[in-house]
C-alpha cells in the first residue's frame, strides 16, 4: 500500500490551493429560459451552511481569503478568486462585503486591467456577487461606478479574446441590473452591447455571417445582457425606441439573429423578441401585429426543426425554447410555472419574471435558495412577499412538538422492547 503524508484541514483550505468546480447539469428537455423545475422547492429549515464553520472561524478564513488576492502569484490570485466567490455564493454575508469593499474593488480592478484570462474571468464573477451581497445597500452603487470603465473597455477591446469579452458583457448586464443605474446610463450601455452583437447581423446579400464559436458566444452574451436591461424599460414609449434604430435594435435587426447557425445566438434572440413583444403589449395589445404574423413562420419552423446535421441534444433545447416563444407570440399566453419557496409560492408569470429568476440562478447556482430567504435585494427583483410573523411562531412551535413527540415514540419503543424481550426469555424457560 502506497504511503504518503495523508491531507489534513490546513491543506485543504490552502489559499492558494487549486480548487476545481463543476458547472450545473442542464436538462436536456429544457429551454433556456426556463431550465428549473415547476416543482422546485426552497426549505426554509435547510440553511446550506452544513459545511460552514462557526462564524469567526468562517470570517478569519475569508480574510486569508481576500489577503491571498494582493499576491503575485497570478495561479494563487485566480484560486483565491474562486474560492472567495464560491464562500459569498453559499452565505449571505453583505456586512463582510461591505467592510472591504473598497479592497475588494481594488483587487478587481486591479486583476481586470493586468490578469490573464482566467484571471479576468473570476475577478468579473466575483464583481457580480457583490453587487449581489450588497443588494439594497447604497454602497452597491460603488461596484458599478468603480468597475464600469474596465468591464466596458474589456468588453469593446476587439484584441482580447471573445470569452473574456463575453464575461465582462454579462457582468456588466448583471451588476447595471443589481445597482441602482439611471435610464440614461442604461441606454448607452444597451447600445454599446448591440454595437457588439450587431456583428451576427445579416449581411447586406441576405447571407448570415460566418463567425466562429467564441464570437458566436460574445454575441450572445451581448445580447442576452441587452434583454436584461430591456426588462427596466418602462412601458410607455417602447414602440417608438424600437422603430427607431439609432436609440435600440429593430424587430428586423433582433430576427435576423434567429438565422444564425450557432445554437445560443439563436435562443438569445428568441428570448429579446418575446421580452420586447411582452413589455410592448403592456402599453398597446396590437404592438407590432404585423411584424407577429410575419416572424411567425420563422419561429415554427425553429420550433420544429428536425436536421440531422444539429446535435439531438441542440434540437431538443431549441424545439423546446421556440413552442413557448411561438405561443406566447402566436397566443399572447406564457407558461405557468411556480416556485415553491417554504411556505410560500412565486408564481413565474410572465417573460420578464423569468428572465430575471433564470439571470439569478446563473449567478448562484443551487444557493440561490439562500439568498432568496435572506437577500432583500431578491425579494424586492421577484416581488416575494413577506410570511407573517405568526405564522413563522405557529411553524416553529409545530416543529418542536414533532421532535418531541418522536423522542417520546422512541422512548416508549425502547421500553416495549426491552419489556417483551424478558417475557420471551421466561417463555424459553419455562
Amino acid at each position: 500500500m502506497p504511503k504518503g503524508k495523508k491531507k489534513g484541514k490546513s491543506d485543504r483550505s490552502r489559499v492558494d490551493g487549486s480548487l476545481q468546480t463543476s458547472d450545473d447539469d442542464s436538462f436536456e428537455n429544457a429551454s433556456v429560459m426556463s431550465n428549473y423545475s415547476e416543482n422546485h422547492s426552497v426549505d426554509e429549515n435547510n440553511d446550506g451552511a452544513d459545511d460552514y464553520v462557526p462564524d469567526q472561524q468562517h470570517e478569519d478564513k475569508l480574510n486569508d481569503i481576500v489577503d491571498g488576492l494582493m499576491q503575485k502569484s497570478s495561479q494563487g490570485r485566480t484560486n483565491c478568486y474562486t474560492m472567495l466567490r464560491n464562500a459569498l455564493i453559499k452565505k449571505h454575508a453583505p456586512a463582510f462585503v461591505k467592510d472591504r469593499l473598497f479592497t475588494l474593488c481594488d483587487c478587481v480592478e486591479k486583476s481586470l486591467k493586468k490578469g490573464i484570462a482566467a484571471e479576468v474571468t473570476e475577478a468579473a464573477e466575483l464583481a457580480t456577487v457583490m453587487a449581489v451581497q450588497l443588494g439594497v445597500d447604497e454602497s452597491a452603487d460603488g461596484v458599478w461606478q468603480s468597475l464600469r470603465p474596465i468591464l466596458l473597455a474589456i468588453a469593446c477591446d476587439k484584441a482580447a479574446t471573445p470569452l473574456v469579452r463575453a464575461k465582462c458583457c454579462a457582468t456588466l448586464g448583471n451588476i447595471a441590473f443589481l445597482t441602482d443605474v439611471e435610464v440614461g446610463e442604461i441606454l448607452t450601455l444597451m447600445q454599446q452591447l448591440e454595437a457588439i452583437f450587431a456583428g451576427s447581423y445579416l449581411k447586406g446579400d441576405g447571407i448570415a455571417p460566418n463567425v466562429t464559436t467564441e464570437v458566436a458566444q460574445l454575441h450572445a452574451a451581448a445580447l442576452s445582457s441587452w434583454s436584461l436591461l430591456f426588462t427596466l424599460m418602462a412601458p410607455g414609449n417602447i414602440a417608438t425606441m424600437m422603430n427607431n434604430s439609432k436609440v435600440l435594435p429593430t424587430l428586423e435587426h433582433l430576427s435576423e439573429l434567429l438565422e444564425s447557425s450557432h445554437l445560443e445566438l439563436r435562443l438569445s434572440a428568441g428570448e429579446a423578441l418575446v421580452l420586447v413583444f411582452e413589455l410592448g403589449r403592456e402599453e398597446d395589445k396590437d404592438f407590432a401585429e404585423d411584424f407577429a404574423l410575419d416572424i411567425a413562420e420563422t419561429l415554427r419552423q425553429l420550433a420544429t426543426d428536425s436536421h440531422k446535421y444539429r446535435a439531438k441534444k441542440d434540437r431538443k433545447q431549441q424545439r423546446a425554447t421556440f413552442r413557448e416563444v411561438l405561443q406566447y407570440i402566436e397566443n399572447d399566453t406564457a407558461s405557468d410555472v411556480q416556485i415553491k419557496i417554504g411556505r410560500r409560492v412565486l408564481p413565474l408569470n410572465s417573460w420578464v419574471k423569468r428572465k430575471h429568476y433564470d439571470t439569478l440562478c446563473n449567478i448562484l447556482g443551487p444557493s440561490i435558495n439562500i439568498h432568496l430567504l435572506e437577500n432583500d435585494l431578491l425579494k424586492d427583483i421577484l416581488e416575494i412577499e413577506p410570511v407573517e410573523e405568526s405564522r413563522i411562531l405557529a411553524h416553529t412551535q409545530n416543529q418542536i412538538d414533532r421532535a418531541k413527540r418522536k423522542v417520546l415514540n422512541a422512548a416508549n419503543f425502547k421500553a416495549r422492547t426491552i419489556s417483551r424481550a424478558k417475557n420471551r426469555d421466561k417463555r424459553s424457560d419455562f
